[in-house]
């Protein structure tokens, strides 16, 4: 038996703009690249879950320019300083009090070209992202670039390197990707993660 579920949004007016809330294409892959994406997702979730001024949010469908439904982004993860956490149907720009997303990470996929991943990179500069982040799973490779003045400048030790927005540090090595917390922990598995909720929930 198949179940409809009715929208109650209201019908467009005539003439408005539509913004879609889906871009068509899957979030991920494969399995590998899914389970990254997951990774930084709830462990950002996570460790800002306290904080009511921090938007975090994954593959979410995000439009910088009001009237341009035809310019948009989905990154893998993202983070928002200044915004207040909670659902979204996607995120406009205009609407978050013209805030961008502050911190970007893209996890690879094998279809990913050289030339795609620098297109992003020239876009994310171009709307204000502040630090923009590419894991490639299948090659334990993470990069990393930091905005000085209108660009995104590549950063060239990676291993120990701090981010200055999330205050986390990286230590990719060659069987994947630890990232350390401020209080001198490290993001969990998947896995762990829903252990950790699954014991908190029985506590209360």
């Amino acid at each position: 038996m198949s179940v409809q579920i009715l929208s109650r949004r209201p019908w467009p007016k005539p003439g408005e703009i539509q913004y879609p809330e889906s871009d068509g294409k899957p979030m991920a892959e494969n399995t590998e690249q899914f389970k990254w994406i997951v990774f930084f997702v709830e462990n950002l979730k996570s460790m800002f879950q306290d904080r009511l001024d921090v938007f975090v949010a994954g593959d979410l469908l995000c439009y910088p320019v009001e009237g341009r439904p035809d310019l948009s982004f989905a990154p893998d993860a993202m983070v928002v300083f200044g915004r207040p956490p909670g659902p979204r149907r996607c995120y406009k720009q205009w609407e978050e009090g013209g805030l961008p997303p502050q911190v970007v990470v893209e996890v690879l996929s094998p279809s990913n070209t050289a030339g795609q991943m620098m297109d992003k990179r020239l876009a994310y500069a171009g709307w204000g992202v502040e630090e923009y982040y590419e894991y490639d799973p299948d090659n334990h490779q993470l990069r990393a670039w930091v905005r000085r003045g209108e660009t995104l400048e590549p950063i060239e030790q990676v291993e120990g390197y701090e981010s200055p927005r999330l205050k986390v540090r990286f230590w990719p090595d060659r069987d994947g990707l630890e990232v350390q917390t401020p209080d001198g922990g490290a993001f969990a598995s998947h896995a762990e993660l829903l252990k950790r909720v699954q014991r908190e929930q029985h506590r209360v």
